[in-house]
């Protein structure tokens, strides 16, 4: 994962003037600008709207649709998102949210001591391996506290 730049308002202007041209380019821009600053600042949503010709209240609405777009920045160093969706599930992953959120010593949106920032998502597409998780986007399956523990042990070294 690159290392996140702070917000900025020219050279968020570039991206979106970079991408502007593709078929259906608020998810590519928006991606974009998550990818860049972590987040997408309230700034960049009259910025799109100009550039797309779009209503603010379009992109909002993009934004704000997505649960996996950030309004703020980033809070810890690395990410991690548990899938709560019917797959995971049905292969316990409440009892296993509940041992990894108290391993962390926070909540759900919260985030540890260490620097993990751990947030819920509804299904990541790994129902066949479930439960599953994203570290840093990197996806990790058939998910215990232990695996977590070490998948982060091995992103922090």
């Amino acid at each position: 994962m690159a290392p996140l730049e702070p917000w900025n308002a020219t050279r968020a202007a570039g991206i979106v003037a970079e991408l502007q041209t593709l078929e259906g380019a608020t998810l590519p821009i928006l991606h974009a600008l998550q990818e860049t600053f972590g987040y997408v600042d309230a700034e960049a949503v009259p910025m799109i709207a100009d550039a797309l010709n779009l209503s603010r209240a379009e992109v909002h609405g993009c934004l704000t649709f997505y649960h996996d777009f950030r309004r703020e920045p980033p809070a810890g160093r690395h990410h991690v998102k548990l899938c709560r969706a019917e797959a995971c599930q049905a292969m316990g992953c409440d009892r296993l949210h509940g041992e990894i959120l108290s391993r962390m010593g926070c909540d759900w949106h919260g985030t540890s001591a260490d620097g993990v920032t751990v947030e819920p998502v509804y299904c990541l597409g790994l129902c066949a391996n479930a439960p599953a998780a994203l570290i840093d986007d990197e996806p990790l399956a058939r998910l215990t506290a232990d695996s977590l523990d070490a998948a982060l042990k091995e992103t922090r070294a």
